[in-house]
């Protein structure tokens, strides 16, 4: 049996390079408090910012849209975070990064490498988790429903005209175009005609050099989040007048919640078993966020899995722990005792 009470030196990853960095940084900030008022020892360590500018105080505020991506280190500087000693001293580290290099395995390599304990999804599974084009070939394969789908990296008219033929034979107007790489819908558009489509995959290369190409499923929005192998209670996520997209996702007011989702129980139960297939589908562990759109008819279709979903005051794990009688220092706490364990 784990002790609950017992104090932890943990550090935490928070910030990052990827156009998700404001978000990362409000998430590693919550946790920081709420690890705090736990009792434990906290360092916040930013993998973007040199070994001078590190700083226990965080200021971010999440815009609009995703900020510009923060300028790379120099090659002498990259690596100085795996030697402050707020990772040196801790016994395992929260990974409150989101996107790029944070939830693409890499970190998450790296951290292994230097023998430390971490928070979430293994190095394969996230690196699996980020590609949508092959965790949903994983998905499939688990018997875990999507919406049609193709890759593609726009290079010229051919490509383009081979996409639109795709796309009206196979998989059908209306579509998204997202980066095959990213999370927070970076990158996000909705396409409804032709003339439109090479705008949308231009937006969608502006964060990587692949491009999904997938049905659009109209229905609703939900998800369900998993906690140590355990589906916690559907959250339905209501836009207002709009699409779930970086803005409505991270500023107040522009999106409703239902949680627990009013749906009939056997859709309950059959995206909740969904959402297991999907997450034993990608080896994840700890906790993850599967998300689904929900058909008029009542079909669910998985889009993608979040191997380190938001915990930001919005957030959906958080939310869906909340409804299951599991407060957010608890959850945060949690999740630092499965890496702990595993450390040992």
């Amino acid at each position: 049996m784990m002790s609950r009470r017992k104090k932890m030196n943990i550090a935490v990853l928070m910030g990052g390079t990827s156009e998700e960095r404001e978000v990362s940084l409000v998430s590693g900030q919550g946790v920081l408090e709420a690890l705090r008022r736990r009792g434990h020892e906290v360092c916040p360590v930013d993998p973007a910012m040199p070994a001078a500018e590190q700083s226990d105080s965080c200021r971010a505020v999440i815009g609009d849209a995703p900020p510009e991506a923060i300028a790379p280190l120099s090659a002498g500087e990259v690596f100085e975070w795996l030697k402050l000693p707020g990772i040196l001293e801790a016994e395992l580290v929260f990974i409150g990064l989101h996107g790029g290099a944070g939830e693409d395995g890499t970190i998450q390599a790296l951290l292994e490498t230097a023998g430390k304990a971490y928070t979430g999804t293994g190095v394969l599974g996230s690196a699996l988790a980020m590609n949508k084009d092959r965790s949903k070939a994983l998905f499939n394969e688990a018997g875990v429903q999507t919406a049609p789908h193709a890759l593609t990296r726009v290079s010229g008219d051919v490509e383009l005209h081979r996409v639109l033929d795709t796309i009206e034979t196979g998989i059908g107007f209306p579509v998204v175009i997202k980066p095959n790489n990213q999370g927070s819908s970076v990158g996000f558009s909705y396409v409804e005609k032709a003339e439109d489509l090479p705008a949308a995959l231009d937006e969608a290369a502006q964060y990587g050099g692949q491009m999904l190409v997938e049905r659009y499923v109209p229905g609703r929005e939900v998800t369900a989040a998993v906690l140590e192998g355990e589906s916690l209670p559907i959250v339905e996520i209501i836009p207002e007048g709009g699409f779930y997209d970086y803005k409505r996702k991270y500023t107040k007011g522009t999106s409703r919640y239902e949680v627990p989702a009013k749906i009939d129980k056997r859709i309950e139960d059959r995206i909740k078993r969904e959402a297991l297939l999907a997450w034993n589908a990608l080896d994840c562990r700890d906790y993850a966020r599967v998300d689904f759109r929900l058909s008029e008819e009542g079909e669910p279709y998985c889009l993608e899995v979040n191997t380190l979903p938001g915990m930001t005051e919005l957030s959906l794990v958080p939310m869906a722990a909340a409804e299951a009688d599991l407060s957010f220092d608890e959850l945060i706490e949690r999740i630092c005792l499965m890496a702990r364990e595993r450390g040992r």
